[in-house]
């Protein structure tokens, strides 16, 4: 078999898959994503009851499932606070994997993203196994390397409960064979501790993320903001290969881009910002198109605008998009 063709120097991260067009977090939305060109597929992990690792955006499972159609599951509604917010619903660590295995994922922007509604009660919640399944099966068959990007949800809270996740993502790393530095995996948190814990455990590539408001749930940082100082930013390269920042913190509303880009290069830091969505709502106000915040703008514009200022990959819920902005990019470099 030929040898897998290399990464390309910009990498194009399916955000929770295709979400744009089917249910995020789900094996329909991730195969579209490879077949769409993505380099990376995004699972966010949180655990069930019994210790698996399944990909949903948030442990709160109300408004991705059917889990509300259950009568079964009625009791297990139920008020937590996980890092600080209070949320009423039903919670992944209160199922078994083979419980959360009868429900059915549903389009979690049904206003937004009318289209995908099509799509409910047609996937299961995925595990982690059949996320990494999928990578390697789409590689062997397409012949480019296509890698997992998993974000680990809530450290410290599932820690706190005794459903630590570090050393289960490891081990499933492990058995994959994927614990080395180029191996086709990023591990991302918006927490810190446990990055600097998988830094111990695991030489696959971490990803430090962050948001343009509030900290790290962990309090590691007073904020993100003092993360993107120098400082800040060298404190970080101690233990990530990249950041993550929220798109807002490197190209604002209005004004001039910020110097995040070069600040990270500066420190040694790749820069992988989030999420390019092609709906007027989450555009940059600049490439929106008519009033119809449901509509779509001008993402290609957009992504492009952030690969000028030099980024080193991105994430989109459109990845069609994303690889034709690359590949016009691309193309006026050479």
């Amino acid at each position: 078999m030929a040898e897998p063709a290399k990464q390309p120097r910009i990498l194009l991260i399916a955000h929770r898959g295709a979400s744009g067009e089917r249910p995020e977090h789900t094996l329909l939305s991730y195969e579209l994503a490879i077949k769409q060109g993505a380099d990376f597929i995004e699972p966010d992990l949180v655990p069930t009851k019994d210790g698996a690792l399944v990909a949903r955006h948030e442990n709160n499972i109300t408004d991705t499932t059917d889990v509300a159609a259950h009568p079964e599951f009625a009791d297990r509604k139920t008020t937590k606070t996980i890092d600080g917010v209070k949320m009423t619903g039903w919670f992944t660590e209160d199922f078994l994997l083979s419980e959360l295995k009868t429900l059915r994922a549903k389009e979690r922007l049904p206003q937004l993203r009318k289209g995908n509604t099509a799509y409910d009660g047609q996937a299961t919640i995925p595990t982690l196994e059949e996320v990494i399944a999928l990578a390697k099966k789409a590689s062997a068959e397409t012949g480019r390397t296509i890698g997992i990007y998993p974000e680990t949800k809530h450290p410290t809270y599932f820690a706190s409960i005794g459903l630590p996740l570090e050393q289960r993502l490891v081990d499933a790393l492990e058995k994959a064979g994927w614990n080395r530095a180029d191996a086709p995996v990023f591990i991302q948190s918006f927490e810190v501790e446990n990055l600097r814990r998988l830094h111990t455990m695991t030489r696959v590539r971490l990803i430090q993320l962050m948001a343009a408001s509030d900290g790290p749930a962990d309090n590691s940082f007073p904020s993100y903001k003092a993360m993107i100082t120098p400082e800040g930013l060298r404190a970080v390269a101690a233990y990530a290969y990249g950041i993550g920042p929220e798109k807002a913190m490197i190209l604002r509303a209005t004004g001039p881009a910020t110097s995040l880009v070069a600040d990270a290069h500066a420190a040694g830091l790749k820069v992988h910002p989030w999420t390019f969505r092609a709906e007027n709502l989450f555009l940059n106000p600049a490439f929106r198109t008519g009033t119809d915040m449901a509509a779509h703008g001008r993402l290609s514009a957009e992504i492009l605008s952030f690969l000028e200022l030099g980024v080193d990959g991105f994430f989109t819920d459109y990845p069609y998009i994303g690889f034709q902005a690359r590949e016009t990019y691309q193309s006026a470099a050479r």
